[in-house]
């Protein structure tokens, strides 16, 4: 690093010669400044604020060590000193010891004397910028400390709180920024926003839950710089998504969870955005507050029923109706994302127990714990429930198949103990647990025959074998066969035989 130099001396030729013949630059150093007494020094150290100023001993109006006593008065520890003298003047040497000057350039000024003069200078300020750095790191991580338990701290009164030391003066308000991004981009936003900040003085950067950066920042009477100024750069990132959130400003640390619980109230409103980066600020979020109330029953069942009945159309439509309805009544994103987790818990639950299939859904396929995430929208939310509701019925339809050829043979099986009986195909469903639609379509595509025409063709084929016995009236027989209503019974026979049961009894004997 480049160190600022003033020179102080009343004789022009001596300025010129350690302008001259000193190799400021090689040597880490640049001049800054040259005076010629000590008040003009006094002012001109106001002025310039050099890291070094070198001075004559013996000046007019006030010498040098009178104005190094002047300055240590009112800045002890910020400038370096070192004194210009000739051999003649070291009855000046404990004086300057006492004013802490330990350096001294001899006149005539031979270069490669006071390059090595310079050079242990040179490496005290070095010292001393390091030693300073690491002061400003711990008292600045110590206030980081304080001031994230500020946030998560809701005060009752002020007695048992103290204010954050270090912090700077002039400042009448503070707030909270919220940045938040995927976990796996926080380093680099964390750097980033590190690397904009450096150098403020009201400005502290708080590490939070995963993916989460907080920057307390304060202002006041004095022009400060905006965080939201600062931090602007890192929304032009078209690679980085990124939600940034302003809360409620407050007049003390000591409120500050206040601005913090507000800052995350506007994050939350993101939920409903399309873009995958802005700034919201509470102000002007405040004035739509969310929904908590929900009709979750009739959701939950529109949902379910699409999925149990293997209606790929209908539960599309059942979860856009939901998303519209959730748009519409600006229902609050933590309500929203527990429902939609139980939804996909329950769709889950209609894949058969033994189902490989389930349980990966179970272990993680559903995705429910990113569910929760902030930066998940409604748009993605929407995804994610679709994509574990198409997954279920693709499961379902798929057991089902596979079971199908076992379970048809049972069907059939009752069927043919049970078709005199008062049978319909939804109480074929309720003895197998079927949904009547699908156990349907499963007998038509297995048997080659709708169930209702398995069912009559097996009762008209029990009246043929009776009617031949020649030993029952045909009213009998309809009965016995599962027909209560004779018309019905003389339908079905003459479409399967083509002719009556009478005629078929006169014909045949």
């Amino acid at each position: 690093m480049r160190y600022r130099v003033l020179l102080i001396d009343d004789e022009p030729s001596s300025l010129e010669g350690l302008q001259l013949w000193i190799d400021w630059e090689s040597l880490g150093f640049e001049i800054c400044g040259t005076g010629s007494n000590g008040l003009e020094g006094l002012k001109l150290m106001k002025q310039l604020r050099p890291d070094l100023v070198i001075t004559d001993v013996n000046m007019p109006l006030m010498n040098g060590l009178e104005m190094v006593a002047a300055w240590r008065r009112e800045a002890p520890e910020e400038i370096r000193f070192a004194v210009l003298s000739g051999y003649s003047e070291f009855e000046y040497a404990q004086t300057a010891i006492r004013y802490g000057i330990h350096h001294y350039l001899l006149k005539p000024i031979f270069p490669e004397e006071a390059a090595e003069e310079l050079r242990e200078i040179h490496q005290e300020l070095e010292q001393d910028r390091h030693r300073l750095l690491l002061n400003q790191i711990a008292a600045s991580q110590e206030a980081v400390v304080r001031i994230k338990a500020l946030l998560h701290h809701k005060p009752e009164g002020q007695q048992d709180l103290e204010l954050p030391s270090g912090l700077p003066e002039g400042v009448t308000s503070w707030n909270v920024l919220l940045l938040q991004t995927v976990r796996e981009l926080y380093a680099g936003l964390r750097g980033r926003a590190a690397v904009l900040i450096a150098g403020q003085p009201a400005m502290y950067a708080i590490d939070l839950e995963a993916g989460s950066l907080a920057v307390v920042f304060g202002y006041g009477c004095q022009p400060m710089e905006s965080a939201e100024n600062l931090l602007a750069p890192l929304l032009q990132d078209a690679g980085m998504p990124l939600f940034m959130a302003v809360g409620a400003p407050c007049t003390s640390p000591l409120y500050l969870s206040d601005s913090y619980r507000t800052a995350k109230e506007a994050l939350m409103h993101f939920f409903y955005q399309t873009e995958p980066s802005g700034l919201m600020r509470y102000r002007e979020t405040q004035a739509r507050p969310f929904s908590y109330h929900y009709d979750h029953i009739r959701l939950l069942d529109a949902v379910l029923a699409a999925v149990n009945t293997l209606d790929l159309a209908g539960f599309r439509q059942a979860v856009m109706s939901a998303a519209g309805s959730f748009r519409e009544q600006y229902v609050a994103p933590e309500v929203v994302k527990k429902l939609v987790i139980h939804i996909m818990y329950r769709m889950v639950e209609l894949i058969p127990d033994s189902s490989e299939a389930r349980r990966s859904i179970l272990t993680g396929g559903s995705d429910t714990a990113g569910i929760t995430h902030t930066m998940l929208s409604l748009t993605r939310l929407v995804e994610l429930l679709s994509a574990c509701g198409e997954a279920c019925i693709d499961l379902l339809i798929q057991a089902q198949h596979e079971g199908a050829q076992g379970i048809v043979q049972e069907i059939n099986h009752y069927i043919g103990a049970h078709y005199r009986e008062s049978l319909t195909i939804q109480k074929l469903a309720e003895i197998f647990y079927l949904h009547p639609v699908y156990l349907g379509q499963l007998l038509r595509k297995k048997n080659g025959i709708h169930f209702n025409e398995q069912l009559h063709s097996l009762r008209i084929e029990e009246a043929v074998a009776l009617l031949r016995q020649n030993a029952m009236k045909l009213s009998e027989i309809a009965e016995q066969v599962g027909y209560a209503n004779y018309g019905q019974f003389l339908k079905q026979f003459e479409k399967k035989m083509g002719m009556g049961p009478g005629q078929y009894r006169n014909a045949k004997f």
